[in-house]
């Protein structure tokens, strides 16, 4: 059977085009591009592309593009509304509270505390992404929370009153113990938030107070380091599970070499996004010795409570404060 010119030269241009990616996923951020969570998710990107030789593309949608809020992060991934979706871990205790154990006030309030913390829980949270049909592939802190506000917090009293955002139960109930008046809300609705005057504080890190330009709403930032928090990075089982054993091999070593390389670049992230909110004006501070007492004496009850409310927690928590004592 002969086979026409024109069949032949169809042909030929289809072999000379690039070889498609046997596998494509599209990966969920809420995280403005700028963000460093979001940079690490590009590079993630970027290696599995490189060490699965192109087999396996993700494509990064930066600023919630995609239509998922951060609390539904999870869920998105467990449902294969998304296959891939880095989220904040402490927004996801509306599937599983347990995940709001490391945002407990002064729980870790700092970096070798909370990589002591994920030690210990880590196997807890990756046996829990599993019973929600996805693989955890990476954990990444943020820098330390501090509280932005439009005026100076020197003593407990300032803080009554005082309208404040913040990301989860855990939160809520301390800045209410503090005599403040939080309000929970997901990244995307804080800057609107601020510009209405629905509050006039936010508690979160130096990244987001550049992220969100927090200079032109506010003139101060008090340093508490009063919560740890950390992304995770899963990917949902069914589209897991499609890969060869080599292809994931190769995709869990990019994750764990990685994971290593991003914690360093969040320790980096905090000093220069500390430089640049002083370069816009804002007046950076730490809290008194006097304000420092009064903040852990309100924080040590709400650990006792969290065990309460969330028993599977409990066992982590003590063997986790014995070996940090």
């Amino acid at each position: 059977m002969k086979i026409s010119i024109a069949a032949m030269v169809a042909v030929a241009a289809l072999l000379a085009q690039p070889a498609m990616a046997e596998t494509q996923w599209d990966m969920s951020v809420v995280w403005p591009e700028s963000n460093f969570h979001t940079k690490d998710a590009m590079k993630f990107a970027d290696t599995v592309k490189e060490v699965t030789k192109g087999d396996v593309v993700i494509t990064v949608h930066s600023g919630g593009a995609l239509g998922i809020k951060g609390p539904e992060s999870m869920a998105a991934v467990r449902d294969g509304i998304v296959p891939v979706a880095d989220m904040l871990m402490s927004q996801q205790v509306g599937e599983v509270p347990f995940l709001g154990i490391e945002t407990l006030p002064y729980m870790a309030p700092t970096m070798p505390d909370l990589a002591l913390l994920h030690k210990f829980i880590r196997p807890k949270v990756e046996e829990i992404a599993t019973s929600m049909n996805q693989k955890l592939l990476y954990m990444v802190p943020w820098p330390g929370q501090a509280v932005y506000s439009s005026k100076k917090i020197e003593k407990l009293a300032d803080l009554s009153g005082l309208k404040i955002r913040v990301v989860d139960a855990n939160g809520h109930d301390f800045f209410a113990a503090l005599g403040a008046t939080p309000l929970q809300m997901p990244w995307g609705d804080v800057v609107p938030s601020l510009a209405a005057g629905t509050i006039n504080a936010v508690t979160t890190s130096s990244s987001s107070g550049v992220d969100g330009a927090f200079w032109e709403f506010m003139k101060n930032m008090n340093t508490f380091n009063w919560q740890a928090s950390s992304n995770i990075v899963t990917v949902n089982l069914d589209a897991w599970n499609q890969l060869t054993p080599e292809t994931q091999k190769a995709i869990e070593g990019a994750a764990k070499k990685l994971e290593g390389e991003f914690w360093q670049i969040s320790r980096a992230e905090d000093e220069s996004k500390l430089a640049t909110l002083k370069e816009k004006g804002i007046t950076v501070s730490g809290p008194s010795p006097e304000l420092q007492a009064v903040l852990l004496e309100r924080a040590r009850p709400q650990w006792d409570a969290f065990k309460a409310r969330v028993p599977d927690a409990a066992p982590y928590i003590d063997a986790y404060l014995k070996m940090r004592n």
